[in-house]
């Protein structure tokens, strides 16, 4: 991540082809490929979209991102949402800085990771009411229990 920015970056995917860089130890993908015979992209199932428009954080700017970038970021978050079926989330965070200090870049990432969960939340809410509904069981309101 270019240490020069100045917002927190929801990354919504993780690429599998074109890792060119070699890593601090001189590990490189073979073939820039991350997982061969993989899906060519892999979502979140957390809209980071919906999470970046829903959250607001005085003086730190909070962007969505479909990129995040062809190194070990990418290349960890592409596994990790392969290997848990899309139940990961990456967050591109700036360094501390007299504009961003901790106190203020975790107040941020707390606001963040809520929502993130509450997102979650509701889409397990939503997984578990198509199961019962299948099931023949009472149909599941996110908002007020089982009904």
């Amino acid at each position: 991540m270019d240490t020069s920015t100045k917002a927190i970056f929801l990354e919504q995917c993780g690429k599998n082809r074109s890792y060119r860089d070699t890593d601090i130890r001189g590990f490189q993908p073979e073939g820039g490929v991350c997982l061969p015979g993989g899906p060519e992209v892999m979502l979140s199932v957390i809209s980071m979209k919906e999470v970046c428009r829903r959250v607001s954080v005085e003086d730190v700017e909070v962007a969505f991102s479909r990129d995040a970038g062809r190194y070990v970021c990418d290349y960890t978050y592409y596994l990790s949402l392969y290997l848990g079926n899309g139940h990961a989330a990456l967050l591109h965070v700036p360094p501390l800085t007299n504009w961003l200090p901790a106190s203020l870049l975790g107040k941020a990432l707390q606001v963040i990771i809520q929502e993130m969960l509450e997102e979650s939340w509701g889409i397990q809410s939503q997984k578990y009411s198509s199961q019962r509904e299948a099931a023949g069981g009472p149909k599941a309101d996110a908002s007020q229990g089982i009904k």
